[in-house]
C-alpha cells in the first residue's frame, strides 16, 4: 500500500520496464507533468504523484513555503525530508507492484518536485538511476550530511532552468554543476530564455537526453 495518490501509464513492456516518477511543483497536482506522458517513450512505465499536503483553496505541496518578515521566504525542511522519505518508500512499492526494473528508475521533477528529486537521488542513490530536474535547485539542508559514504557513479542528471525565472533565481540553479562535479556525478546543465516554466526546447532536450540514458 501507499499513502500517495498517483496516475499511471503502463509500459508496452511486460517485464523490466524502466520507471519514470513525476513530482509536480508547489500548488499543482499529479495532472500537471502527466501531460508529458503521451510524448515520452512507450517503454516507460510512468507514474505521476500527488504531493501529500493539501493547499487551500486547491493544489498540493510537498512541503510548506513560509513568508516571514525576518527570514523572508523559507522552506519547511522537516516536511521536505518527510516527503523525500515518502517518495523513496513509494519507489519500493512501485517496483514490487508493477513489472518494473528496479535498476532503471528516473525521477522527473519540476520546481519543488525538482528540489526533492535531487535530495532523493543523493540520499537514496541505490534506488535511482536518472534525474530530470526542471526549474529547481539543490537545497543543502535536505542533502546527506556525509556524502562520502555513498556511491554516485551510476547517476545521471539533466538539470535546466529559466534564465529569467522569477520564482527560483537562476543564480541558485547555477550552483548545481559545481555541487555535482564535487560528487563526480554525470550531469548536463542547460538554461532557456523563459521564466518559471518548461520551454518547448527544454522538453525536447530532456526527452532526447532521457532516450539516451534509459
Amino acid at each position: 500500500m501507499t499513502d500517495l495518490f498517483y496516475l499511471k501509464r503502463p509500459s508496452v513492456l511486460n517485464a523490466n520496464a524502466p520507471l519514470l516518477i513525476m513530482c509536480h511543483g508547489y500548488g499543482s497536482d499529479e495532472n500537471d507533468l502527466f501531460s508529458f506522458a503521451q510524448e515520452l517513450p512507450e517503454e516507460l512505465f510512468i507514474i505521476s504523484l500527488r504531493a501529500p499536503f493539501k493547499m487551500q483553496p486547491f493544489g498540493n505541496a510537498w512541503y510548506a513555503i513560509n513568508f516571514d518578515a525576518v527570514q523572508g521566504k523559507w522552506s519547511d525542511n522537516e516536511q521536505a525530508l518527510a516527503s523525500v522519505n515518502m517518495i523513496s518508500t513509494f519507489i519500493d512499492y512501485a517496483c514490487k507492484t508493477y513489472p518494473i526494473n528496479p535498476d532503471n528508475v528516473t525521477l522527473l521533477g519540476f520546481s519543488q518536485g525538482s528540489i526533492l528529486s535531487y535530495s532523493i537521488a543523493l540520499n537514496y542513490p541505490e534506488k535511482v538511476k536518472n534525474v530530470i530536474a526542471l526549474s529547481g535547485y539543490i537545497n543543502e539542508d535536505i542533502m546527506p550530511s556525509d556524502t562520502s559514504k555513498f556511491n554516485y557513479n551510476h547517476l545521471n542528471f539533466f538539470c535546466s532552468h529559466g534564465s529569467v525565472d522569477q520564482v527560483i533565481p537562476v543564480d541558485w540553479a547555477r550552483k548545481t554543476p559545481n555541487y555535482l562535479d564535487a560528487l563526480n556525478v554525470n550531469h548536463t546543465y542547460k538554461e532557456y530564455p523563459v521564466g518559471h516554466g518548461v520551454a518547448p526546447q527544454n522538453f525536447y532536450d530532456f526527452k532526447t537526453w532521457l532516450e539516451r540514458y534509459l
